[in-house]
């Protein structure tokens, strides 16, 4: 069975910086294509940032580029997203995305619960 564990939210004020985990279990991590979306109250879920499954090329969304980094740690099972210069407009549900592909080529999508992040002073 497929465990998606989001961690790392919280409060922080302006400026200030928080770095979410996102551990996963019960398949090859290595082979998933990982990513981070968000969704703020009255808005759709939007992707925030993304990271192959051999890790190298990143994509962010224009609204945090520049400020957030994403990064994995394969012997880990983890995702990691750095988020500098929080802005009130971060503030949002935080979710992981697993994009897994098997050997066979069949795909499969996981979500993790959320992780709060709220921007405040």
């Amino acid at each position: 069975q497929v465990h998606v564990v989001e961690s790392g939210g919280g409060l922080v004020q302006p400026g200030g910086s928080l770095r979410l985990s996102c551990a996963a279990s019960g398949l090859t991590f290595s082979r998933c294509a990982m990513s981070w979306y968000r969704q703020a109250p009255g808005k759709e879920r939007e992707l925030v940032a993304a990271i192959p499954s051999a890790g190298g090329s990143t994509n962010y969304a224009d609204s945090v580029k520049g400020r957030f980094t994403i990064s994995r740690d394969n012997a880990k099972n983890t995702v990691y997203l750095q988020m500098n210069s929080l802005k009130p407009g971060d503030t949002a549900v935080y979710y992981c995305n697993l994009d897994y592909r098997s050997p066979f080529g069949v795909r499969s999508v996981y979500w993790g619960q959320g992780t709060r992040v709220t921007v405040s002073s």
